[in-house]
């Protein structure tokens, strides 16, 4: 396999959806879809809206799956949930209950949507944790472990103390299978 390191595959910053501090959510999505119309090095579009602090500093992250969260509107179905868990029911049957209390009422309203673009992205973002870091001179071996081990879509590229890039799983993966492939071929020809 080609010796890739971590700088070889990530995504600098300059080229990521990023917004600052105190942006509206609504303006952070234009912004991400802008970034997917623009990026065409990969056919793997941006997942991830990267937040800025003033100073030009990572200082969280907004995933696709996370704005979705955020329009979701609040109800209180987990006292209920942990207490049916003590009886031992199966996953599934919690499932379908939280399913049938969920499509009492219509969970995405006009005015929740409307509320939720304008709150700010720190209210939504998620801060990085330890193990979403790796140094742009890693192999790659170490950057795949990271990504299993905490189960992770991205890793945030350090150079020393600032973050330069984004790793994502979805380039590691194109890498990875595409010198699969190339090494398949080549014991067949």
């Amino acid at each position: 396999m080609k010796n890739y390191l971590v700088k070889d595959l990530m995504v600098p910053i300059s080229e990521y959806a990023t917004v600052v501090l105190g942006t509206p959510l609504i303006e952070a999505i234009h912004v991400l879809e802008r970034a997917q119309e623009a990026y065409t090095i990969s056919k793997y579009q941006h997942r991830a809206i990267i937040v800025l602090n003033q100073d030009g500093h990572v200082v969280g992250k907004i995933s696709q799956l996370r704005a979705l969260k955020a329009i979701e509107t609040e109800f209180d179905f987990t006292d209920q949930i942990e207490e049916i868990r003590k009886f031992k029911f199966s996953e599934n049957y919690v499932a379908q209950l939280r399913d049938k209390y969920r499509s009492r009422e219509k969970i995405i309203k006009e005015e929740t949507l409307r509320e939720v673009a304008a709150k700010k992205v720190e209210e939504f973002m998620q801060m990085p944790t330890p193990g979403e870091f790796v140094s742009e001179d890693c192999n790659l071996d170490t950057a795949i472990h990271r990504l299993i081990a905490g189960t992770h879509l991205s890793l945030l590229v350090t150079r020393g103390e600032q973050i330069i890039g984004i790793l994502r799983i979805s380039d590691v993966f194109a890498a990875v299978f595409h010198e699969m492939m190339t090494i398949a071929e080549n014991k067949n020809s």
